[in-house]
Order: structure tokens, then C-alpha cells, then sequence
């Protein structure tokens, strides 16, 4: 809301330095540049600001210089589109590449192109460029913190579901086709982390050319600490990806190894439970309001995915001589759930400091 109610003051502003102050010729220009260039974040207003005026530039110049040569505001448009549009396409233009068309069409259909016109339509579409950013700038220039935040949570929440869907059915009768939907909640991890990785980047772009010190700081201090979040849950996703891939193999009725036995499999279901418990109390000292406490109660989680780790062990060791490819199988996954627990503790991030607020 706050980016259109901008956006809108933006183009007001334009129209009346454009028409009311400046008498421009064309003052409808301004006002259509500003619009569109009150973007997400302050860098992205000023990156793109830079293409559309080499777009609108190139098609103003292009369209006038053809205009003017042929005479024919038909035949001009055959000959200037394509080239326009083409040029359009050049990556360094990035999405503007468009306008360079819009401009051209506005040079051959709004009368008898002229070197005056064009110089007027460039520099209007200057005004309205250096309003849109600025009052973007300006104006509660925009800060993206809370979609990381919110996507890291909902990451940390669905890896627990995850780990808690899978340990009930190892106490239960499961079945392939239950196995199989652990997968797609896996599945749909990676999915999550994707967006937060993809959360964490437009909030990092957000601090770039901010004006606002305090909160570009803020973001700049909570990047790495944020970056590692991702990593570790990256990682977590890849051992819960892995354990439903290991149990969909296991449901499967070809499978060689017998299904191991009940107490077994209710160790393995009391250590899947410890590490949701640890991933919840990692996820409240990253996002949590007193990371402090949850930091101690991560300390004693984690001591307790240690012991599990070491009771479900000592259970697969004792498993009788039937079990021992299930023992082979699933070495590699107790390996990376230990590794797993021991990166959760030794460097606590802590990407709260001073609490700031976030737009």
C-alpha cells in the first residue's frame, strides 16, 4: 500500500513540475516515467531508472532520425520497431527495454517528428525519472526484512512438521505411500529455502543506496548471520530429503533388508524428535524476541539430539545380524544428523542486535 500510495505521489509531482512549473510541451511524459520507477528498493529504482532513459533515449533518437528521413509515419514504424525492439533485448537494458518501443511509437504518431520534440520527450522523461526515484528515496525509502524473517520461519516450521510426521509413523505401521508424501514435504523444503534465499537477497539489495543509515546498517549486520540460517536449513533439508528417500526405499516391498524392529525404530523416532525440538529452538534464537533464552534452550536441545544420537547408535549396533544392511544404509545419515547438531551450537547467529523496525 505504502508503494502505490508513493508511486502515486510521484506521478502528481511530476505532472505538476512538468506542466504547472515547467509549461512542458509534453508534460504527460513525466508523470508516465515516474510511475513505474517507484520500485521495491531505492538500488532497483536507480538501476532500472538508468535503463529505461538509455531505452526511451535510443527510441526517441531512433524514431525522430527515421521520422524525419521517410515521411511516412507508417513506413517509419516498419523500419524503426524491429530495430528497436531488438535492441530492446540486450540484457543490459534488463526489462526496460520496452519503453525504447513506447517511446518510438510516441515520436511517429503524435505528429511530425522534429529535433525540438525529441529533445523535449528526453528531458521530460528525465523529470520523470529523477521524481520517481527520488520520492522513492525520499519517502520512507523501503527496507525488506520481514519476508526473510517470515520465510526462515516458515522453513523452521515445516522441517519440524516434517521430522515429526516422519518419527510418528516409525512408531506406527507406514506404508510407501506415506513415505512417498514424506518426500513431497521435503520436496517442498528446498522449495522454501529457495525463498528465502531469495527473500534474503531483496532484503540485502533493499540496504543498497539507502538513504535511511540506520536501518541499511541494521540490514548489513543481519546479512551473514541470516546467510548462515539459510545454510544450516539448507542442510536440514537435505538430511530430511534423504531420511524419506531412505524410508520410501525401505516401504517398498522389493526392498532386500527386513524392516528394522520396533525398538529400533522407536529410537530413531525419539532422535528425529529431539532434532525438530533443536530446529524449533534454533529458529527462535534467530527470529525470536529474546534470543538470549532461546540460545540456553538450544544449548540444552542440542545436548539432546547428542544423547538420542547416541542412544539410537548403540540400538543399530545392537540390532541382530538381519539388520546389518540397514545399519550400512542409514551409517551416513546418523553422520550428517551429528554433523547437524554440532553446527546448530558452536556459533550462535545472532542477527537481532539492536531490534529495528522493518517495512
Amino acid at each position: 500500500m505504502l508503494q502505490a500510495f508513493k508511486s502515486a505521489l510521484a506521478a502528481v509531482v511530476a505532472w505538476v513540475v512538468a506542466d504547472q512549473v515547467l509549461r512542458a510541451p509534453m508534460a504527460f511524459i513525466a508523470p508516465w516515467v515516474a510511475v513505474v520507477l517507484v520500485r521495491s528498493t531505492v538500488y532497483r529504482s536507480l538501476a532500472q531508472a538508468i535503463q529505461q532513459m538509455g531505452a526511451i533515449a535510443l527510441g526517441t533518437v531512433v524514431a525522430t532520425a527515421c521520422g524525419m528521413a521517410l515521411g511516412v509515419p507508417a513506413l517509419a514504424m516498419a523500419v524503426v520497431l524491429p530495430l528497436v525492439l531488438l535492441v530492446g533485448n540486450w540484457p543490459r537494458l534488463g526489462d526496460q527495454g520496452v519503453y525504447g518501443a513506447t517511446a518510438a511509437l510516441f515520436v511517429l504518431t503524435a505528429g511530425e517528428p522534429d529535433l525540438d520534440a525529441a529533445v523535449a520527450r528526453v528531458l521530460e522523461s528525465l523529470l520523470g525519472a529523477a521524481v520517481g526515484v527520488g520520492v522513492n528515496m525520499l519517502v520512507f525509502p523501503p527496507v525488506h526484512l520481514r519476508d526473510a524473517e517470515a520465510t526462515v520461519r516458515q522453513v523452521v516450521e515445516e522441517a519440524g512438521r516434517t521430522l515429526r510426521a516422519i518419527a510418528d509413523g516409525l512408531e506406527d505401521s507406514w506404508d510407501r505411500h506415506q513415505a512417498r508424501n514424506w518426500q513431497q514435504q521435503a520436496r517442498r523444503l528446498f522449495r522454501l529455502i529457495d525463498q528465502a534465499r531469495a527473500a534474503l537477497e531483496h532484503g540485502t539489495e533493499s540496504a543498497r543506496w539507502n538513504p535511511d543509515r540506520r536501518r541499511r546498517d541494521h540490514l548489513r549486520r543481519i546479512r551473514e548471520p541470516y546467510r548462515h540460517v539459510v545454510s544450516v536449513l539448507e542442510q536440514l533439508t537435505d538430511y530430511v530429503a534423504d531420511l524419506a528417500r531412505t524410508f520410501a526405499e525401505v516401504a517398498d516391498d522389493d526392498f532386500a533388508p527386513p524392516r528394522p524392529g520396533s525398538d529400533t525404530l522407536a529410537s530413531y523416532a525419539r532422535f528425529l524428535r529431539e532434532i525438530a525440538a533443536a530446529v524449533d529452538a534454533y529458529g527462535q534464537a534467530v527470529t525470536g524476541d529474546d534470543p538470549a533464552a532461546a540460545r540456553a534452550c538450544l544449548d540444552r536441545r542440542v545436548h539432546g539430539v547428542r544423547l538420542a544420537h547416541d542412544r539410537l547408535r548403540q540400538a543399530l549396533l545392537d540390532t541382530d545380524g538381519g539388520d546389518a544392511e540397514w545399519v550400512a544404509l542409514n551409517g551416513a545419515l546418523l553422520t550428517d544428523a551429528r554433523r547437524l547438531a554440532d553446527q546448530l551450537l558452536p556459533e550462535p547467529p545472532q542477527p537481532h542486535g539492536p531490534q529495528e523496525p522493518a517495512r
